[in-house]
C-alpha cells in the first residue's frame, strides 16, 4: 500500500514570520523536516504543499519535491487534500513543517496504523512530561492538546474519545491538583488518512465542537467517525516561536560537534 508524506508550508506566522525558510543552520527549517520525514521505511515520496513561491523554490532547491496550492485554504488538511491529487498513494500522511525532529519510526508507526485497522484516521500521542506542572507543555497550557482515549481496538492501538484544550478528566479537588494525569495524553499532531477519508474530511463543515475548541480533528467525531491512536514514548519539539527555534539550532549545532 502506497504512502505519501505532504507537508503543508506557508509563509505567514504570526509568532515566528517566515518560518519555513529560517536557515540559521545552514539549511531552512522545511529542508529539516522534509529530510527527516523521508527516512521513514513505510513512505515512498515526501511533498511540499505550498503556495508561496519562495518556499516552492527553497524546496526545489534543495532537490525536493513541492507542489504549487491554492491560497485560498484556510488549513493544511485543505492543502494537503490538494496536493494528494498528484499522487497515487493510498495513504496521505499529514507532517506539519515544523517538526524537523519528527521520529521516522513513528511516522512508519502511523501508517502501519491507517493501513492495518479499520479507522478514518490515525494519529499518536505520548504522556505529557510529569516535570512540567504548569507553564507551556504543562496539562494546563491550552496549547498542549489533551486526547482522551477509549477501547483498545488493536494491538497498541486505541479509539478516540476526544481531544481538548481543556484539562480533562476535569481535576475536582480542593487544591485543583491533576487527580488522574494517566486518564489523558499529550496529542503529537501529525495525521494519516485514507486517500479517499481525506478528500471526504475537507468536504464537511466544522462543527459546534471543532469551532469552540479550534481542533480540527474534533470534525471526524462529530461525524460520527474513529480515530485510531497509538502511544509513543515522546512527542516532537515543534518550532512555534523564536525561543523554540533558537533551542533547535543550538540542539543542531551541538549534534555535529
Amino acid at each position: 500500500m502506497k504512502a505519501a508524506i505532504i507537508i503543508p508550508a506557508r509563509y505567514a506566522s504570526s509568532r515566528l514570520p517566515g518560518k519555513p525558510l529560517l536557515c540559521e543552520t545552514g539549511k531552512p527549517l522545511i529542508q529539516h523536516t522534509y529530510e527527516q520525514a523521508s527516512l521513514a521505511q513505510s513512505v515512498d515520496t515526501v511533498i511540499v504543499a505550498t503556495d508561496d513561491q519562495r518556499i516552492f523554490d527553497a524546496v526545489t532547491a534543495f532537490g525536493g519535491k513541492a507542489v504549487m496550492t491554492s491560497a485560498d485554504h484556510a488549513t493544511g488538511s485543505a492543502r494537503v487534500a490538494e496536493a494528494a491529487t498528484n499522487t497515487n498513494a493510498e495513504i496521505i500522511v499529514n507532517l506539519q513543517g515544523d517538526e524537523p525532529e519528527i521520529d521516522p519510526a513513528h511516522i512508519d508507526l502511523l501508517v502501519d496504523i491507517a493501513g492495518g485497522v479499520d479507522c478514518f484516521a490515525a494519529t499518536l500521542v505520548c504522556p505529557f512530561d510529569r516535570s512540567a506542572t504548569s507553564g507551556p507543555g504543562s496539562p494546563e497550557d491550552p496549547a498542549a492538546v489533551k486526547a482522551i482515549l477509549g477501547d483498545q481496538i488493536g494491538d497498541g492501538v486505541f479509539k478516540a474519545d476526544y481531544f481538548t484544550r481543556s484539562q480533562c478528566i476535569f481535576p475536582r479537588d480542593a487544591q485543583g491538583m491533576i487527580t488522574a494525569p494517566e486518564a489523558y495524553h499529550l496529542h503529537v499532531g501529525i495525521y494519516a488518512f485514507r486517500h479517499s477519508n481525506l478528500v471526504q474530511f475537507t468536504k464537511w463543515d466544522a462543527g459546534m465542537l471543532e469551532m469552540a475548541e479550534n481542533l480540527e480533528q474534533l470534525r471526524i467525531l462529530e461525524n460520527g467517525k474513529m480515530i485510531a491512536v497509538s502511544k509513543v514514548d515522546v512527542a516532537p519539539v515543534g518550532i512555534d516561536t523564536p525561543d523554540d527555534y533558537r533551542a533547535f539550532v543550538q540542539r543542531c549545532r551541538a549534534s555535529t560537534l
